[in-house]
């Protein structure tokens, strides 16, 4: 080849044939990976992959896209973590936004449950707050905070893949108190099966944080909306709300029309000034229903 020709962009047809390919075998691709890979802008791959997900080719997701021929499984993680980062690290910020100080907060086991933590780290104006949660990263990511912060870990069985604590024992912390507010993940977000979550273990724990809060929220991604899985954690009245980035403007919609508080983060959020505190909604009579 001479050195001095370049390398012809594939036609569209071509190129988005190869983009459903290398996301059957990949399982999950994101968009910056696949604009590396062809020399093009990540406008032009999003739109590529949507319409190949309005072809059924392929799952959009925020961030990349997902294989419509896997089915759902968990994932380890350490892969988790890469996916849909952006909209991760400004759910965590919202949701911290959400937390006063002397507050007793339950924060699951997740990836994005994780960002609240390290938000909740940069607020530095927040005392006397003590975090209950069966997330070793997390326990171990909120260590600089103490003595501020209080860290109880609900001790269980390891579960190496999310590095979480199930039972048996891990109920006997979760039993014993009454939290403020919770944070729960999830893998799901349906209208008609409210938030649900692909491991069984996980989701029985996941029903008794939020029956021993005074506030839950769901926290998870626009990837997760409008998807159900097996095990349920709770019909969405159970939840005061969901704290979202990177959703489809249809999939909140939805949500909201079937009675759920949807509050979307945006990339722009900051934790609140000590002088500037977020409002608290714990009053019986403030559920912040619409």
């Amino acid at each position: 080849m001479n050195a001095n020709s370049v390398e012809q962009p594939l036609p569209g047809e071509r190129r988005r044939d190869r983009i459903a390919d290398l996301v059957g075998r990949r399982g999950f691709v994101r968009t910056a990976e696949l604009a590396r890979e062809f020399r093009l802008s990540e406008v032009t791959i999003r739109t590529d992959l949507e319409s190949l997900a309005a072809d059924g080719l392929v799952s959009r997701v925020h961030g990349g896209a997902l294989s419509v021929d896997r089915p759902v499984v968990e994932r380890p993680f350490e892969e988790e973590s890469a996916i849909g980062i952006d909209a991760k690290r400004d759910i965590g910020v919202r949701a911290a936004a959400l937390v006063r100080s002397g507050d007793c907060v339950v924060l699951d086991v997740g990836t994005t449950t994780t960002q609240i933590a390290l938000a909740l780290l940069d607020r530095h104006e927040l005392e006397g707050v003590v975090v209950v949660t069966n997330s070793l990263t997390i326990a171990l990511a909120l260590e600089q905070a103490v003595p501020r912060f209080t860290v109880i870990v609900s001790g269980g069985t390891l579960r190496p893949l999310q590095h979480s604590l199930v039972n048996p024992l891990a109920t006997t912390v979760f039993s014993a108190i009454t939290a403020d507010i919770a944070f729960i993940g999830c893998t799901g977000v349906h209208v008609d099966h409210g938030a649900t979550n692909v491991n069984l273990p996980e989701t029985d724990l996941k029903r008794l944080m939020v029956s021993t809060a005074r506030r839950s929220y769901i926290v998870a991604d626009g990837s997760k909306l409008g998807e159900a899985h097996l095990g349920v954690i709770g019909a969405l009245d159970a939840f005061e709300g969901l704290v979202t980035a990177g959703a489809e403007a249809h999939r909140v919609a939805a949500l909201r029309a079937a009675g759920l508080t949807v509050v979307e983060a945006d990339p722009d959020d900051a934790a609140p000034a000590a002088d500037d505190p977020a409002p608290r909604t714990d009053h019986p009579d403030e559920r912040g229903r619409p």
